[in-house]
C-alpha cells in the first residue's frame, strides 16, 4: 500500500479557497446549468480570491513513443498545483474519480477536486482527491 506525505500548507490553503469558490457559485446559481457556465463562474470566483488559474489546459500524452500534444484537457488548474474537474451530472460516477487520479498522476500533482454543481447541496457535490 502506498503511503502519502501530508499536503503542503499551500495546498491546504488552496483547497479551502477552492471549496469556498464552489460554494459561492452554487449559492448564487444553484443546480441545473451547463458545465461551461459553472466553469466560467467558478474561475471568476477563484480570481476574486486572488488565485491564478488556467482553463482547459492541454496535457500531452506519450504513448508507444509518440507524443500526442492535446490528448487530455484539464478543466481548471489553480496556482499550477490543484486540478479541478467541473461536472454538472446527476451523480458522480467512479470513472470520474479514476480520471482525476490519472490526471494527477500524469501531471505530477497531488491534489484534485471533482466538483459537481448539479446537486441540491454543494457539499454533496465536492470530492477531494489526493494522489
Amino acid at each position: 500500500m502506498k503511503t502519502f506525505q501530508p499536503l503542503s500548507a499551500r495546498e491546504e490553503e488552496l483547497a479551502k479557497l477552492i471549496v469556498d469558490a464552489a460554494y459561492a457559485v452554487h449559492k448564487t446559481l444553484g443546480p441545473g446549468l451547463l458545465e461551461h457556465v459553472c466553469e466560467l463562474c467558478f474561475c471568476h470566483e477563484i480570481g476574486k480570491r486572488g488565485l491564478a488559474y488556467k482553463r482547459q489546459v492541454a496535457v500531452p500524452i506519450i504513448y508507444d513513443g509518440i507524443t500526442f500534444q492535446e490528448a487530455l484537457r484539464l478543466d481548471v488548474v489553480v496556482e499550477d498545483l490543484v486540478i479541478c474537474e467541473i461536472k454538472t451530472v446527476e451523480a458522480i460516477n467512479q470513472i470520474y474519480i479514476s480520471q482525476l487520479v490519472t490526471y494527477l498522476k500524469l501531471t505530477n500533482r497531488r491534489l484534485g477536486f471533482l466538483i459537481n454543481f448539479n446537486v441540491p447541496l454543494i457539499k454533496n457535490g465536492i470530492r477531494r482527491v489526493i494522489f
